[in-house]
């Protein structure tokens, strides 16, 4: 249980793009009616908001994010289930290339927020704190629906914006798989689907996106019953978008990877550690990512 409690608290790591989430024991089984706050500040620096619809070249940013969110795990018809929501505050400076001219700015303000509700569908049934089941199934199936809303700072006749100006919406299917008491092994596959924004630069253009398909695998490591460590991978392809019904020629087919670790902070709290960079990287988003969450639990 005390692993459980430590995993649902990170959830979410905010980014510069929705399609390259990592996220380690996204699914893990955990008792209803459990609370959690969690909040942490991520960095990264390198091509983070590069756009192949816009007149960007040589792309370097530093990428500050702050995080809050809140947690809640409950029965779903008797399945165990969780929601979250989650608000991001951006600080962002950087310098480009605009139509051959070096150019320097920055932004700050509220992200785009995230809502998610996942559902195990098989190998989970909710219990309580108090009813802790004798037999755990190794095998655990999921799913869950993120949505991302537009409530994030936007000018449409600015280039770069902290804010989308549009909804994305992701249904995902998971496998988790656990190798004995300390190993698990967890496979996503999730669409991204967007809708248009019709006040896309210079104001007055109208932006499509084809869905991504985003692909998720990780390896978790239990040191001892809070402390953990995984490895994680994923790939993203997909996306090609248009302005004013003109393609860009910009279908993504990227891959990272990284590192996460929770180190637990008390009983009811608990620390965690994240890295990610680029493997491969056909078109744009370029960057490496540092991340440090706190969380605190509660029945």
């Amino acid at each position: 249980m005390k692993v459980a409690i430590t995993s649902v608290c990170f959830l979410f790591i905010a980014g510069s793009s929705v399609a390259q989430d990592l996220e380690p024991r996204a699914y893990i089984r955990v008792p209803v009616k459990v609370n959690v706050f969690t909040t942490g500040f991520s960095f990264s620096s390198g091509g983070v908001l590069t756009d192949p619809n816009l007149p960007l070249t040589n792309l370097k940013a530093n990428v500050g994010v702050w995080s809050a969110g809140y947690v809640r795990s409950f029965s779903f018809f008797g399945l165990t289930a969780q929601a979250l929501a989650a608000l991001p505050f951006v600080w962002l400076k950087g310098s480009a290339l605009v139509n051959g001219q070096e150019q320097t700015g920055s932004r700050s303000g509220l992200g785009d927020a995230r809502l998610r509700m996942s559902v195990l569908l098989y190998g989970a049934p909710a219990y309580s704190v108090r009813n802790i089941p004798k037999e755990i199934k190794k095998t655990i199936i999921g799913s869950s629906l993120t949505i991302t809303a537009p409530t994030g700072l936007n000018y449409p006749n600015k280039l770069i914006n902290i804010g989308t100006r549009r909804w994305a919406f992701k249904p995902e299917l998971a496998l988790s798989q656990s190798l004995g008491k300390r190993q698990l092994l967890d496979f996503y596959t999730g669409v991204w689907f967007f809708t248009n924004n019709g006040s896309f630069y210079p104001g007055n253009s109208m932006r499509k996106q084809d869905p991504v398909v985003a692909l998720q695998g990780h390896y978790s490591y239990t040191v001892k019953a809070n402390l953990w460590v995984a490895a994680d991978a994923t790939y993203y392809v997909g996306g090609t978008s248009y302005v004013n019904d003109i393609s860009k020629n910009d279908r993504l087919s990227n891959s990272r990877w990284g590192i996460t670790a929770a180190i637990p902070a008390g009983k009811r709290s608990a620390f965690k550690l994240a890295f990610s960079s680029g493997i491969y990287i056909v078109t744009g988003t370029n960057f490496t990512t540092g991340s440090l969450g706190w969380s605190y639990s509660w029945f």
